[in-house]
């Protein structure tokens, strides 16, 4: 009997999520992505694509922020919503967040995209889909991988308490009904991109609001600095 390998996740989100890791949608992901690579380049690489749980283990989940799809353009993808490695220009939304960040806490624009720090403080930056075809926007939406971020948010929400959920964006909005309102707090607003950012995203205070909220929970806020 041939032995299945066990997805590179961290511990605790595997027993979470294990019942996604079983089911037959997620059977047709990975046979998907199989077919997917041998013809196209897919972002981010294979090692990567559970980095946002591997660097934030459930147990230490205190931020959500949902993005919605992988960068995928070349070395921009790295498992994490918004981040992209040192050395990889920021990418607009990412200037912009940093913008917000600046304004409402007075944190010094860094240098790096990279927000593994953040990740390492709590933070999940979790993208619905977590991988996508090389410069092809959105190309894996509908391979079942929303079906899957879907169940860890509702995870978290059920399991967790005193959470910060920040939904930015419409397609993040949508997520709402998996939360449970009176136990974790839901912040929301316009996507950070260029397109929509001076119609709320600056301004949103997202960041001093979180830090209130842990800290009104006894629970340590996150240090935002990169």
């Amino acid at each position: 009997m041939t032995q299945i390998k066990k997805p590179d996740i961290e511990e605790r989100w595997y027993e979470v999520l294990k019942q996604e890791f079983d089911s037959a949608y997620f059977a047709d992901i990975k046979r998907f992505l199989i077919d997917e690579k041998r013809q196209h380049v897919v972002y981010p690489p294979s090692p990567l694509i559970f980095n946002a749980f591997n660097l934030t283990p459930f147990d230490d989940v205190k931020v959500v922020i949902l993005g919605q799809d992988p960068y995928h353009n070349i070395g921009q993808a790295h498992g994490l919503a918004f981040s992209v490695p040192d050395g990889i220009q920021k990418p607009p939304s990412l200037q912009n967040i940093f913008k917000e960040l600046n304004q409402d806490l007075g944190i010094q624009i860094p240098a790096t995209g990279n927000l593994e720090k953040w990740a390492k403080e709590g933070v999940l930056l979790l993208n619905a889909s977590l991988t996508v075809r090389a410069n092809m926007a959105a190309s894996h939406a509908k391979i079942g991988w929303q079906r899957f971020t879907d169940a860890a948010i509702k995870a978290l929400s059920d399991k967790k308490q005193n959470l910060v959920f920040i939904l930015w964006g419409n397609y993040a909005i949508a997520k709402e009904n998996l939360i449970n309102h009176e136990k974790h707090l839901i912040l929301k607003t316009v996507h950070p991109s260029p397109l929509s950012a001076s119609r709320g995203f600056f301004g949103c205070h997202h960041f001093s609001k979180t830090n209130e909220y842990l800290i009104n929970n006894n629970i340590k806020p996150i240090d935002w600095n990169i």
